[in-house]
């Protein structure tokens, strides 16, 4: 008698800016020979992060284990883009023993858990677990507050953002279908700021999911892999904001790819960066960019009034240095003004 053993998945969700990519490039990169296979996707058909995780450079982190779906969000093209991205793995000679999935900050995590009841891979893959990461500093902040009375002063004064816009529901469900969540950044959070952090995922969360912390994504991936969640048997367990089968829309939010000149150093992209993130409904800004005289590729990345920068690999001797920022935001901001910040 052969037992087939099933493929476990892992998703990572988690909001614009929460440090997803930070947190699976951490896992790549002490996989320890483990084979892994990882599918990402950005909002829109300005992918950046399939670049990034391919630049480890270490065993398991090559091009051809990292596949990107750039069609859109995950949970709203199952059919058309995400399982048969996922039956081509499968199909391998040497599938992967475990597949990470990445989503958009935009997604809905609970379609994608239900397309694992699909009958063509259902046999083949289980979810081992949701993942969700959570900006810690964002959230102790005040953003998706509990308090509702807070929550619409705080729209009411804010002009620039459509006061319809469901980004609350959309980090909600994130959390909704977690068996994980990650408090990420908590090094940039004192002890009270992670209690409060604590409290407000906490009463979003309708049974009892553990929190970890984590800075910079750095978790031992034993924490996060091997979970045996077997989440698409547990639907019922992670209630949604939207109804089974219920379109999920991104017309309320825009995205674009804007080149970038090379810097003259990486603190002065940075300030052109936080100028461009202060444009009225800019959600995030993420991308490289080269450092005249400087032989690696900076990171760059903008969430809110936060701005952060890194190298994250050497340039190869072929590469065009052509840098490039994905801004995403609301319906309707103007590119023009985030365009000229950055163009200094």
């Amino acid at each position: 008698m052969t037992i087939v053993t099933k493929i476990p998945c892992t998703i990572v969700t988690g909001f614009l800016g929460a440090g997803k990519t930070t947190l699976v490039r951490h896992v790549i990169e002490n996989a320890k020979g483990r084979r892994l296979a990882i599918l990402v996707n950005e909002f829109g058909d300005v992918g950046f992060d399939k670049s990034f995780l391919a630049a480890c450079g270490v065993e398991g982190c090559t091009e051809d284990a990292i596949v990107e779906l750039p069609n859109g969000c995950i949970c709203c093209t199952v059919a058309d883009d995400f399982v048969p991205a996922l039956e081509t793995l499968l199909g391998r000679a040497e599938p992967p023993e475990h597949i990470l999935i990445e989503t958009s900050g935009l997604a809905l995590p609970k379609p994608l858990v239900q397309a694992f009841q699909w009958p063509a891979i259902r046999s083949r893959v289980t979810v081992d677990g949701v993942v969700a990461v959570v900006d810690g500093p964002a959230v102790a902040a005040g953003a998706f507050a509990e308090d509702p009375e807070a929550l619409a002063a705080q729209r009411a004064a804010d002009t620039a953002v459509d006061h319809d816009n469901p980004l609350e529901e959309v980090f909600e469900d994130q959390l909704l279908c977690a068996d994980l969540v990650v408090m990420n950044k908590a090094d940039l959070l004192d002890e009270a700021g992670r209690a409060k952090v604590r409290a407000e995922v906490n009463a979003h969360l309708p049974r009892a999911v553990k929190m970890v912390e984590a800075e910079h994504g750095r978790l031992d991936p034993r924490v996060i892999l091997g979970l045996g969640a077997a989440a698409e048997d547990d639907l019922d367990a992670r209630p949604s904001h939207h109804g089974d089968g219920e379109d999920h829309d991104h017309d309320d939010f825009d995205s674009v790819a804007l080149p970038v000149r090379a810097t003259g150093t990486a603190e002065d992209l940075a300030i052109r960066v936080a100028r461009a993130a202060e444009t009225p409904g800019v959600l995030r800004i993420k991308g490289f960019a080269e450092v005249t005289g400087k032989p690696m590729r900076l990171v760059v990345q903008g969430v809110g009034a936060r701005i952060s920068h890194h190298y994250d690999r050497p340039w190869k001797g072929t590469e065009p240095r052509d840098g490039r920022l994905v801004v995403i935001g609301l319906k309707g901001f103007d590119q023009g003004a985030v365009a000229a910040a950055l163009a200094g």
